[in-house]
């Protein structure tokens, strides 16, 4: 425990209150322990935090003896996008994959597992799920991590997934209000905005987030992007109009609101990373997310006392602040509750990987139930009955999914078809290149977005040219015309899909 030599004053604990910093290592570092000590109350976590599930929990135990209601809060949306599986890949398929199958009561049930698997490892609150409707088949950053194109589909399982996921005591963080799917810029790089009129955005972008605060949400994450019909002036983030007149008053959330990461360049870039802040707890923001590139305490200084001098000089209402951290504090003891009710969780025994075991049913893993039922085939060709070559065709991967995790076919091609051969092709590859390593060997070419991607289209024509029987699994957004032999869509590329195309090419199970 962290003894402190003074106490800080209110104003400087409501500051620390509303920040969910990160930091590196596998363990606390003593200055986010000293932060705690002085009121810090939420600790975003990344793959770079964890290692097994045994060192997660005591990492969260560790936090929880400094604080015993700190929100731990994770980037957990299953399928592409892990951190608790960052280095092997997640045992659910994302909410593309869900959508496909369109049961929504699988998709309570693979949110409540996935739910169970956090709370147990001492996590209680995920920035999850993704309620944009993936409306720009070109969408850079959410395409997959999107249940999809119809409003109405995105909504009834956004609920889904927010009943499942807050079912086994983990607080969901409904992202990126009011909608991020409709952007061919990704926030991480720049600002993207929107041009659409206000009866559009009511009609598509806002819909999910009204079922997501129907279920009950405890949290909604603002996106750093600028719509032009609700405020053509500042992003959503630092926006009164959509956060205090949008959000809280019109479509009565009354939850904690959640920025995006705070250090992402459509703010950093524009306006700091402090003035941002400022600005966003005065519109209407709860609680601010950095950690995801700035991890340090350096950072959380900085916002600290951006915000202290902000309430000083007048330029943010001491009020606001202090509200702001109110709610932090009411989420952070409503998870408490929980979790007390509940107990701590199942044990975590060392080496037992986050994936391990059975669903609550009982049945088979929930996760690859959701996989092989999102599988979609075109065409028809014998099972594969020897060692295919597998091409993988990557194009570079978006901040939010990351290049740590692996994906792919070759891998459980390779459990089921031993010696089974592969390589991995970039944007400067041709044909030739992949005929020659295959060889005789029937090709399996694994692409994710293929129609984002002309290099890839090009090359994948050249080797289905020659080669007729090439097999085509496209692990993306499945918008191009399928052509393979067979063509397998699998809505996602976390390893239950994988495995799940890679049992409809061989006939037969992993």
């Amino acid at each position: 425990m962290t003894t402190l030599t003074h106490r800080p004053d209110t104003l400087t604990r409501d500051a620390l209150a509303v920040l969910q910093p990160g930091f590196h290592g596998t363990t606390a570092p003593d200055w986010l322990l000293r932060r705690i000590g002085e009121g810090l109350t939420s600790v975003g976590l990344f793959g770079r935090n964890i290692h097994t599930p045994a060192q997660l929990a005591a990492l969260t135990a560790q936090l929880r003896a400094e604080r015993n209601d700190i929100l731990v809060a994770i980037d957990e949306e299953g399928g592409d996008v892990t951190r608790l599986e960052v280095r092997e890949g997640s045992s659910f398929p994302g909410n593309y994959a869900l959508g496909s199958v369109d049961d929504v009561e699988l998709t309570r049930a693979v949110a409540r597992e996935l739910g169970s698997r956090l709370a147990a490892c001492g996590v209680n609150l995920n920035w999850a799920p993704s309620a944009d409707v993936n409306s720009d088949v070109n969408n850079p950053v959410i395409g997959v991590r999107s249940f999809g194109a119809d409003p109405a589909l995105v909504a009834r399982h956004t609920a889904a997934y927010v009943e499942g996921l807050q079912s086994a005591g983990v607080a969901a963080c409904t992202k990126h209000f009011p909608g991020h799917g409709d952007t061919a810029v990704d926030s991480h790089h720049a600002l993207p905005r929107i041009d659409v009129g206000v009866d559009t955005l009511h009609a598509r972008e806002l819909a999910p987030f009204r079922s997501a605060i129907a279920a009950g949400s405890k949290s909604v994450m603002s996106a750093h992007i600028l719509l032009s019909a609700l405020d053509p002036d500042r992003p959503a983030t630092l926006s009164p109009r959509i956060l205090t007149g949008l959000l809280r008053e019109e479509l009565g959330f009354g939850g904690l609101i959640v920025t995006d990461g705070i250090e992402m360049q459509a703010i950093a870039s524009t306006y700091g990373i402090e003035r941002g802040s400022v600005l966003a707890i005065a519109a209407g923001v709860d609680a601010i997310c950095v950690g995801g590139g700035l991890a340090d305490e350096g950072t959380v200084l900085r916002l600290r006392d951006a915000l202290v001098g902000a309430v000083r000089e007048g330029e943010l209402p001491e009020e606001r602040l202090a509200d702001a951290a109110a709610r932090v504090r009411a989420l952070a003891d409503w998870a408490r509750r929980v979790r007390g009710a509940s107990g701590p969780g199942a044990a975590v025994q060392e080496g037992t990987a986050p994936g391990a075991g059975t669903s609550a049913a009982g049945g088979p893993d929930i996760g690859l139930v959701a996989a092989r039922r999102a599988v979609r085939v075109t065409g028809t060709a014998e099972p594969l009955q020897e060692a295919p070559y597998v091409a993988s065709f990557a194009a570079v991967a978006n901040i939010a999914v990351g290049d740590e995790t692996p994906w792919g076919v070759a891998a459980e091609l390779t459990a089921l078809l031993p010696g089974t051969e592969a390589g991995t092709y970039g944007s400067g590859s041709g044909a030739a290149e992949v005929l020659a390593a295959a060889g005789e060997r029937r090709i399996v070419a694994v692409v994710r977005d293929l129609h984002r991607h002309s290099w890839m289209a090009a090359v994948l024509d050249g080797i289905r040219e020659a080669r007729p029987d090439t097999a085509v699994v496209e692990m993306g957004v499945n918008h191009a015309e399928p052509a393979g032999s067979p063509h397998i869509a699998t809505y996602g590329a976390a390893p239950v899909c994988g495995r799940a195309a890679a049992e409809v090419l061989t006939g037969r199970s992993v």
